[in-house]
């Protein structure tokens, strides 16, 4: 059958809507949405702190320092997080995609948190160590090591730090990375003061799968990030078919484990400089 002149140029009609569409699309997902922060309030009631103002924590992760995430755009997702005023700051991991080289510039770029409240940090599978090593990122932690260090930021690794906030105690649980193999909490919850009736225990891990790791351990709060939310977010559904999880059930915001609470934020940067329906997230958490 020969294929008429005027159906041979609707077809070609029909092709350029569809690519334009798609053009569009990917359009959207690279510099419409990939970029657009959402700032986030979120209450957190743990019976743990009986002030009648809450404690308010500034939850960052997954920066992504990388071609596609500049350091322009992490120093105003720290620009918004420092308007909310908040009393700790706490960043769960991921602060480039591979090996990141301009350390001293992103010193300068993380710096102004820990000038205006305690700043805390674990390290993500990115960030260095076994799994990192596979994707050609760093081997070890040293780089990240160096960065916080110079940054003012107390790096978690397997560790624990309990401080004073006004009358409020808190003790943070830093447990490394369960991707690179690093994840003990055994060796961090050793390190932890004694459980007092009003201190608040909180978790920082970049993984929400690692959970079941921590479940005979005493805790209020785990704060995670890692799935970026889905980054790639189902219209009309939800679903979040990328997301790097098993337990799709904390993919992102606050839910409910075992008596326990887990907070994951959809974080600050991204992979392949794409999201859709899921815009990085800079957290605020009001914890009573």
């Amino acid at each position: 059958m020969k294929l008429s002149r005027r159906t041979f140029l609707m077809g070609l009609s029909g092709i350029g809507a569809l690519g334009a569409a798609a053009g569009a699309g990917f359009g959207y997902m690279r510099w419409g949405e990939a970029d657009w922060f959402q700032s986030t309030t979120t209450l957190i009631r743990t019976g743990r702190t009986a002030e009648a103002e809450p404690l308010r924590i500034l939850h960052l992760s997954d920066l992504h320092a990388s071609d596609v995430v500049p350091l322009s755009m992490i120093s105003r997702a720290v620009e918004l997080g420092l308007r909310q005023h908040p009393d700790l700051i706490v960043i769960t991991g991921d602060f480039w995609t591979d090996r990141f080289n301009r350390i001293n510039d992103y010193t300068a770029v993380l710096k102004p948190l820990s000038d205006h409240a305690p700043t805390f940090a674990v390290a993500g599978n990115h960030d260095g160590g076994s799994w990192a090593a596979l994707i050609r990122g760093w081997s070890d932690l040293d780089t990240l090591q160096e960065l916080l260090t110079g940054a003012g930021v107390t790096f978690l690794h397997n560790e624990s730090a309990t401080l004073t906030l006004d009358s409020r105690r808190v003790t943070l649980l830093g447990v490394g990375d369960w991707w690179s193999g690093d994840c003990r909490p055994y060796r961090t919850f050793a390190t932890a003061a004694t459980r007092e009736a009003n201190t608040l225990r909180i978790v920082l891990n970049h993984n929400p799968d690692a959970k079941t790791e921590f479940a005979d351990y005493d805790w209020d709060l785990m704060c995670c990030g890692h799935t970026h939310g889905g980054q790639l977010r189902m219209p009309f559904t939800g679903r979040t078919p990328f997301a790097p999880v098993s337990d799709h059930d904390y993919v992102a915001g606050l839910n409910p484990w075992r008596e326990r609470l887990i907070f994951t934020t959809r974080g600050v940067g991204n992979l392949h400089g794409l999201r859709f329906n899921c815009r990085p997230e800079v957290s605020l958490l009001l914890v009573s």
